[in-house]
């Protein structure tokens, strides 16, 4: 082979061995890109953050208790268990449960008892927990409150997440589900007030005592 065509044949093997290089080095910095990214071999897709199997409301800072208070007695709430009077009621929020604060009161009632929506809006979870049992969490019209209705016997027939509940309609039945005494059927109610978010499991606990009585 003479001079001239040797230079080209190292030329073009040169330029080929360039090439490969910079394909090489850009897909690698492609791939670790990807790596750093958690997409390499993974779906791209958020979830939203799901609540602890075990999760009962968590309290976060927001309206005043007793300006809460005020608003839910504006609403005229409706006692949510059928034959009880007013006047049977009793005060139980900062009592101890368990070394956990009750946040929550009480009304005793005979097994399957109806329970009812204490005001409009629609069900935003139904969910069994260990310390619960079967639950309903139901929010008002203006997703401002949450109500939590606890230890259910069973929920009312086409209960559904996402459903419209009217005022007084039965969702429930009173029980001993979840770590309510056995012999002592009664339902655990609880409001909070909800966060920006608007999560099911998330607000700031009120008293129902007031707002019922």
């Amino acid at each position: 082979m003479n001079a001239p065509k040797a230079r080209t044949v190292v030329a073009l093997v040169g330029l080929s061995y360039c090439a490969g290089a910079l394909t090489a080095h850009w897909t690698w910095s492609r791939m670790s890109a990807a790596i750093a990214a958690g997409t390499h071999g993974a779906s791209t897709e958020v979830r939203p953050a799901e609540p602890p199997a075990h999760k009962e409301p968590a309290a976060t800072a927001t309206i005043g208790e007793d300006a809460a208070i005020d608003r839910l007695q504006d609403k005229n709430l409706l006692l949510p268990v059928d034959g009880v009077d007013r006047t049977d009621l009793r005060q139980s929020f900062a009592e101890s449960r368990n070394g956990r604060s009750h946040e929550a009161i009480d009304i005793l009632a005979p097994r399957n008892t109806p329970v009812r929506a204490v005001t409009d809006g629609h069900i935003a979870k139904l969910f069994s927990s260990e310390r619960g049992g079967l639950t309903v969490y139901q929010f008002d019209t203006d997703e401002r409150y949450c109500y939590y209705y606890a230890h259910l016997e069973a929920y009312a027939d086409g209960m559904a997440e996402g459903m419209r509940v009217k005022r007084g309609q039965i969702i429930g039945y009173v029980g001993t589900s979840g770590n309510a005494p056995p012999d002592t059927p009664h339902l655990h109610f609880a409001i909070f007030v909800l966060s920006p978010e608007k999560r099911w499991w998330e607000g700031t606990p009120i008293d129902p005592y007031p707002a019922l009585r």
